[in-house]
């Protein structure tokens, strides 16, 4: 993957900060053309830099529970895996990480019982070897 230039780089903040922002905005925190941000952002889309774009509500902020699984990969799995985890909505992040773990889901759930619910269906899917999963209790 190509590295970002500044430009890029400066882009992505604005839009991590606030992926409300027009067109125009952009181009005026960036001094550059409306033209140029749309190329830019196109480009970035099609690299796959940007992924999606999402909406941050007060759902986020709600209470629920949090969870963190970190999973076991059978490696020459790990693409259906990754694919069946993505495919599961209650599981709000999925990262690939060093170490003992494969992976790391963080799962949001209403109550405990879908919480048991999710990890059940983690467990299921061909490829998971083994999984460890952790409460978030408070923010400190």
């Amino acid at each position: 993957m190509t590295k970002l230039g500044d430009t890029d780089r400066r882009l992505l903040a604005l839009l991590k900060d606030n992926a409300r922002l027009s067109l125009t905005e952009l181009a005026h925190h960036l001094s550059l053309s409306r033209t140029t941000v749309k190329q830019r952002l196109e480009r970035l889309v099609a690299r796959g830099r940007i992924r999606k774009f999402t909406v941050m509500t007060d759902v986020d902020e709600e209470p629920g529970v949090r969870a963190i699984m970190m999973v076991e990969l059978n490696g020459s799995m790990s693409r259906m895996v990754i694919e069946a985890l993505r495919a599961i909505p209650d599981i709000a992040s999925l990262h690939s990480t060093n170490g003992a773990w494969d992976l790391v889901a963080e799962i949001r759930t209403e109550t405990l019982g879908d919480l048991d619910r999710v990890l059940r269906e983690v467990r299921e899917i061909p490829g998971v070897v083994s999984s460890e999963t952790n409460l978030l209790l408070a923010a400190v």
